[in-house]
């Protein structure tokens, strides 16, 4: 029997605007538009895009003991924020590794929204408690280096907020929680909307000028920013250390957490293996699971891979061992060719919301030139 996909409150828009749509996460979410994945790539390079991340779940753990209860099951250290802050944290299992990645939006003293990826929310409500709302709200990503100059004409309170912020806010008598999050490496906002609005505050934005962007750009986008997606760069048997995530583990927090005494002993071993960059000569894309070879030996499948259209280069991750060198060369093996590559530092393209150090003219990289006909959409690691 077909499993029974959910839909977001966003379905008719989507289909309306020519989304062509595949199933992700038990959902039934947009691919890319008619444009494709790397006009809305670059629309959020360049300008700004929105994406409807409703599939995400939303967890809302509120009441007397809710920080408590967090506090001692996730990695990270509620204490270092407050109401009004948002914080990227780990659920871990006995081993260290992790079940799921998630940001936690502390909304008000007590009430925290835990979002959770898709196909974990009940996962995480397991761990957690709470109640699962995802059915409530619609969620839409508004990212890219105009985002915030958009919405300051549509939505002006959601333009303010900070990166990593929170606030509750009303859009045309809806509630509204506004995060400074996203999963692109450009600046911009979350919105958690009521679904009988979703559709008009879109259309809204679209009129600004703000292009529809499908899974498939989140993908290039968040690959290029060197950002974990869980089932490839994290999850079963992979710990926050060997992902290069170590500042979401803290070791000195009273309460402790799940996982905890694993980490310590991978800690004091060293982590046999580290997350990395991987860069090809030329335009052929990398994809999930084709092999690398380091120094002539097999060193393990490529987690994640695809054309970037910023470098105009084939760009992957995997893990190699510790002792390797950014720089150092590598193959890929891609159906049967070995693809010369290169071991390369994360993220690829350096990341708005956070200002890192830039290229080497002290500025951010511009999509490359001469892109030609290249289509990222046709096997993505959505």
């Amino acid at each position: 029997m077909a499993t029974l996909l959910r839909t977001s409150p966003l379905d008719a828009w989507h289909r309306k605007n020519g989304a062509r749509m595949i199933a992700f996460g038990g959902w039934e979410m947009p691919l890319e538009y008619q444009t494709g994945t790397l006009a809305e790539h670059l629309a959020c390079r360049r300008r700004a895009a929105l994406f409807d991340v409703s599939h995400l779940g939303t967890v809302r753990v509120e009441g007397k003991g809710a920080f408590e209860r967090l506090q001692g099951e996730l990695s990270n250290d509620l204490a270092k924020i407050s109401p009004g802050r948002a914080q990227y944290t780990h659920l871990l299992d006995d081993d260290g590794s992790v079940l799921d990645d998630i940001i936690v939006w502390w909304v008000e003293e007590r009430r925290f929204d835990v979002m959770p990826n898709a196909s974990n929310t009940s996962r995480v409500l397991e761990a957690l408690g709470g109640e699962d709302v995802t059915a409530e709200r619609a969620v839409i990503a508004v990212q890219g280096p105009e985002a915030r100059a958009i919405l300051s004409g549509v939505f002006p309170e959601a333009a303010e907020v900070a990166h990593n912020r929170v606030r509750a806010a009303e859009w045309k008598g809806s509630a509204v929680v506004v995060a400074g999050t996203g999963y692109t490496g450009e600046d911009g906002v979350e919105v958690a909307i009521s679904p009988a609005a979703a559709s008009d505050f879109c259309e809204l934005l679209v009129n600004e000028g703000v292009r529809p962007a499908g899974l498939g750009a989140r993908d290039t986008l968040r690959l290029e920013a060197g950002l974990p997606l869980h089932g490839h760069e994290l999850g079963a048997g992979i710990t926050p250390l060997e992902a290069g995530l170590s500042w979401v583990v803290a070791w000195q927090k009273p309460s402790g957490f799940r996982g905890k005494q694993a980490l310590l002993a991978q800690r004091e071993a060293g982590p046999g293996r580290l997350l990395r960059g991987v860069v090809g000569t030329g335009r052929q894309p990398l994809r999930a699971s084709q092999q690398v070879l380091l120094r002539g030996a097999r060193s393990g499948p490529l987690t994640s891979g695809n054309f970037s259209p910023v470098l105009g280069r084939g760009i992957g991750m995997c893990f190699l061992p510790p002792d390797v060198q950014h720089g150092e060369e590598v193959e890929v093996d891609v159906r049967g060719r070995l693809v010369s590559c290169h071991v390369s530092a994360l993220p690829f393209v350096p990341k708005a919301t956070t200002k890192p150090k830039m290229g080497a003219e002290g500025t951010r990289p511009e999509p490359a030139q001469d892109l030609g006909p290249a289509r990222t959409s046709a096997t993505l690691n959505v």
